[in-house]
């Protein structure tokens, strides 16, 4: 009897246990399930509207001066005077005296050249009278018939012309010489380079030293066949009436350093040069800067010879179009748009202009976008067409009404 209670226990045990074990499973509670918000991106955004720009052109040169001159004397002889401005950096006026040659020797040869002239006219004169003397001897001998140039003396005659012609010359190149042992400015300028000085015998040939005109300089700006369709270049052409060519010339903002100091000097586009670089494929406009050395009050720098500046050339004015920053515009000229429920849309636009800062598009059908479209702001890495966001337009943000259920 024991053994079979011994039997029978563990099997009572573990059906109890099963029991409870299913009845603990038939009661359990259902688990309670929660249905996850969608998300919604935050996002900046701006309302389409038309407006106008100004397109600027950017560039580089080299400022560089309208002309340079090698002042190179016509005589010969010593330096016996130089200006004060005859150093490097110095600064004259058109007319001024930059060096002087000692005059003696051309003075002394107007003085024979003088005496040769008055010899020439003595001499011109005899044989003048020698001319008549001779026909009235002609007539005293009796002869008939035209005598010939030699017995009229003629040639004798043109023969004393010609010296006193040559020696009229003579004082006159004698003078020209006097004239240029005095070495003034042909124009207004500056002294680049000095290599004579007081004492130096000179002769034609010898380069006396290098000066530049100071009444404006001038910037080579190479220019892009995009940049050119969006300014109007003072073009010439051949045969062309002077009161036909082009009289609106672009405005050019130079910026260049000089040291520490950071300056803007202002010019124009005043032409374009003839060939296209083969090597860039880039056209050269020429910009114009009037007297670059004046003192202002802004306390400017000179423009200086040589200075690499950088240029802003202000081209066309574009009208009806869209400004947008360069963040909104995804590659392949991609905008987000978002529409009226909150709900975003990849477009592909057709840009016209772009700048560092900005992106420019033509307002309707050409453009691809229409005034009052709302344009994402904010990058977006991976934009699904119909996803929800969350704008604050042109720094407004959204309302109750405008965000999207949960």
């Amino acid at each position: 009897m024991k053994t079979f209670f011994r039997l029978l226990l563990p099997l009572l045990v573990l059906g109890l246990a099963i029991s409870g074990y299913r009845y603990l499973v038939a009661s359990k509670p259902e688990p309670r399930q929660h249905t996850m918000p969608p998300v919604v991106t935050q996002v900046k955004a701006t309302r389409l509207q038309p407006q106008s720009y100004q397109v600027q052109l950017e560039s580089r040169g080299t400022v560089r001066p309208r002309t340079t001159t090698t002042l190179i004397p016509e005589v010969a002889g010593t330096i016996i005077e130089m200006s004060p401005a005859f150093r490097e950096g110095g600064f004259f006026e058109k007319g001024d005296l930059l060096l002087k040659i000692d005059p003696l020797n051309y003075q002394t040869a107007i003085t024979i050249s003088q005496a040769a002239l008055a010899q020439a006219k003595a001499a011109l004169e005899e044989e003048k009278a020698r001319a008549v003397q001779a026909v009235e001897n002609w007539k005293r001998l009796g002869k008939t018939g035209k005598p010939s140039e030699l017995v009229l003396r003629i040639p004798q005659l043109a023969e004393a012309e010609a010296r006193l012609a040559s020696s009229k010359a003579s004082i006159i190149r004698a003078q020209r010489d006097l004239e240029r042992t005095i070495i003034r400015a042909p124009y207004a300028g500056r002294i680049l380079s000095k290599e004579v000085d007081i004492g130096q015998y000179v002769s034609p040939g010898t380069s006396l030293g290098r000066c530049y005109a100071v009444d404006y300089v001038e910037i080579r700006l190479p220019l892009t066949n995009r940049q050119l369709a969006f300014i109007d270049l003072p073009e010439s052409y051949r045969h062309q009436n002077p009161a036909e060519k082009n009289k609106a010339k672009s405005k050019v903002t130079l910026t260049g350093s000089i040291g520490a100091q950071n300056a803007q000097w202002t010019g124009e586009i005043v032409r374009v040069e003839g060939a296209i670089d083969q090597l860039s494929r880039q056209l050269f406009v020429v910009a114009q800067v009037d007297d670059p050395y004046k003192k202002d009050q802004q306390h400017r720098p000179p423009l200086k010879i040589g200075l690499f500046v950088h240029a802003t050339i202000q081209a066309k004015k574009l009208e009806n179009v869209f400004v947008l920053p360069r963040q909104a515009v995804r590659a392949g000229n991609e905008v987000i748009i978002i529409d009226q429920k909150n709900r975003i849309r990849r477009q592909t636009t057709s840009p016209i202009w772009s700048d560092k800062k900005s992106i420019i598009i033509p307002a309707g059908e050409q453009g691809g976008l229409k005034p009052g479209e709302i344009i994402c702001l904010t990058p977006l890495a991976f934009p699904a067409n119909g996803a929800q966001v969350s704008p604050t337009i042109d720094g407004i943000p959204p309302t109750k009404k405008q965000e999207p259920h949960h």
